[in-house]
Parts: C-alpha cells; sequence; structure tokens
C-alpha cells in the first residue's frame, strides 16, 4: 500500500476506567476533526489507506480502534453495542478532542449509532455503511436474504456463547493466516458478484489484514460482537432532540447484510440522509464520497 502523504500515524493503548485497554491507530493531521471508525465484524485495528487518504483530504483525523476482544483490546464478557460509546469517549479525551464524526462499516453500523444517540453533544455526525438492524426489529425478517454462512453463525449466536464459541473456532483458524488472493474464495456465498468485482488490490488487502487482526489473539472480539448483535443494543435507533443527523448507505445485493436491514434503519431513523444503491454490495461503497457527505452534515454542529 502506498503510504500517506506528510502524515505521522500514531499507535497508542488507551486505557479505560474499569481498566481495559484499547488498541488504537490515528493517521493523519493531530489537529483535524476525529473521525471514529468502527470496523466490521470480524475486524480489528486496520488502516484502509483510502479511507485515510479521504479524511485527511477534507481535514479530518481518522482513529481506529479494536473493540474489545479484537487485537490487543482487552476482552469485555457480556458487552453490549451501547458500550461502544463509553470506549470512544474515553479515547477522544485521551486524544483532547471535544467534537468528532463516526462511521461504521457492517458490524460496525450500530456502534456508529450508539456513539451518535449516546454521545450526542459530542458526535456532530454518523454514517453507516451496510449495517444491521437490530434483532427483533419490528416487521423485519433478520436472517431472511443473508448467505448460509451468515445464517449458520448468527443462528449460533442466537442459541448462546456455547454454540458460537464451536462454530467460530474451526472459522477462525482458516482465517488466521488467510491472504487477500484467498479472500473470494473463502467468503463463498458471502460475496455477492458486485462484492468480487471489487475485492481485488487495496480493498482486498485491507480485508485480509481485517480477517487476521480480528483472530490474531483469538475470538472473543468476534464473539461478543456476534452476541451483541441478537440482543438489545442498549439504545433506541430512532433520534431524539438534538441527535445528529444520520447517513445510512445500503446496497441491494449484499448478501452479508442484506437490503431490508438498510431500508429499516432508513424508516426508523427519522430525517436519515439515505441511500439504497441498485447494484451495490457490500464492500463497493465510495468511501471518499461518504467522508465528504458525512463532514458536510457536520458542519453545522462543529461550529
Amino acid at each position: 500500500m502506498a503510504a500517506l502523504p506528510d502524515a505521522a500515524t500514531t499507535e497508542l493503548t488507551v486505557r479505560t476506567p474499569d481498566d481495559r485497554s484499547l488498541q488504537v491507530i490515528v493517521p493523519g493531521p493531530p489537529d483535524g476533526t476525529p473521525l471514529v471508525f468502527h470496523h466490521g465484524t470480524p475486524g480489528g485495528a486496520a488502516i484502509y489507506e483510502p479511507m485515510a487518504r479521504a479524511a485527511t483530504a477534507r481535514a479530518a483525523r481518522l482513529v481506529v480502534y479494536a473493540r474489545p476482544g479484537y487485537g490487543t483490546s482487552s476482552p469485555q464478557p457480556g458487552r453490549s453495542i451501547a458500550d461502544a460509546a463509553a470506549d470512544v469517549a474515553v479515547i477522544l479525551d485521551t486524544l483532547g478532542a471535544s467534537r468528532f464524526v463516526t462511521m461504521g462499516w457492517s458490524g460496525g453500523g450500530p456502534h456508529a449509532l450508539a456513539c451518535g444517540q449516546l454521545l450526542p453533544q459530542r458526535c456532530a455526525a454518523v454514517a453507516c455503511l451496510a449495517s444491521p438492524a437490530p434483532y427483533e426489529a419490528a416487521g423485519l425478517d433478520w436472517l431472511a436474504g443473508m448467505a448460509p454462512e451468515n445464517v449458520t453463525e448468527f443462528a449460533a449466536a442466537a442459541a448462546g456463547e456455547r454454540e458460537v464459541t464451536a462454530m467460530l473456532e474451526p472459522v477462525a483458524a482458516e482465517v488466521r493466516e488467510i491472504t487477500a488472493d484467498q479472500l473470494t474464495a473463502s467468503m463463498g456465498e458471502l460475496a455477492s458478484a458486485a462484492d468480487r468485482a471489487v475485492l481485488h488490490g487495496e480493498l482486498a488487502d485491507y480485508v485480509a489484514e481485517l480477517f487476521r487482526a480480528a483472530v490474531s489473539t483469538g475470538i472473543a472480539g468476534w464473539r461478543d460482537d456476534d452476541l451483541a448483535f441478537v440482543r438489545d443494543w442498549g439504545f433506541p435507533t430512532a433520534s431524539a432532540d438534538g441527535s445528529p443527523p444520520v447517513l445510512v448507505w445500503q446496497g441491494d445485493q449484499d448478501r452479508m447484510v442484506p437490503f431490508a436491514h438498510g431500508q429499516w434503519l432508513a424508516a426508523h431513523i427519522p430525517a436519515a440522509r439515505t441511500h439504497l444503491v441498485a447494484g451495490a454490495g457490500h464492500l463497493s461503497v465510495p468511501l471518499d464520497t461518504v467522508i465528504g457527505e458525512l463532514l458536510d452534515l457536520a458542519v453545522p454542529r462543529l461550529g
């Protein structure tokens, strides 16, 4: 990957009030508006340089952290999606930042929404890309349209910790050393034709790095993500007065998080700016466009 021009990368360990550690990587200008990125499931603290370049071009500072149990971030058994907001607040305090914007991709989407809802005085705008809806969302068949691999995974999560652990451990062994060239075959039916068309070059390198980072210290992060998805999120999805604006991006060729999830979020987040994109998959998101729109939305709240 090409290095970011004129941008130093800071790697740090942030301590939480309950004495956990969080692995954080911050590329880009130290005086830029923090853009906190929530990785997918599974994932970790890896940098996708096109995303970092797009943020830097808009004078933003990309902040990537590994959720509890991923990489060198301490596990937090029983965590909810809502718990991400407190961790992000500690990271921002460590960086000396008061305001921020946030973006979550795939399994990171609900965690980004949590930050917007639970840190409304600090969060200026939210973007969720290919994000799942709540597991018990009214009127939504949550598993409908998912690839068989995800149906199996979330059925195991719904059955409980023992079942999802038994399901994930052999999968983690397969992806621990995965390379970019092996991705397409390994993803099976999870990757639609739209995703296969873009899964090469920098994106393939990044996704493979994410998978390796996700299981580098075990399956705790992946397991606890899955368990959090099938429980109550711990916050309402509907925006309250004072909540930041939200972007919802979803493709209709997504086999990992079906199109109906994006439609549900768009319908249940008042005044969401929605992009329901025909022909797009889970991975074919125009990140530079999303980051630009996210930062434009944030301007009135950043002052």
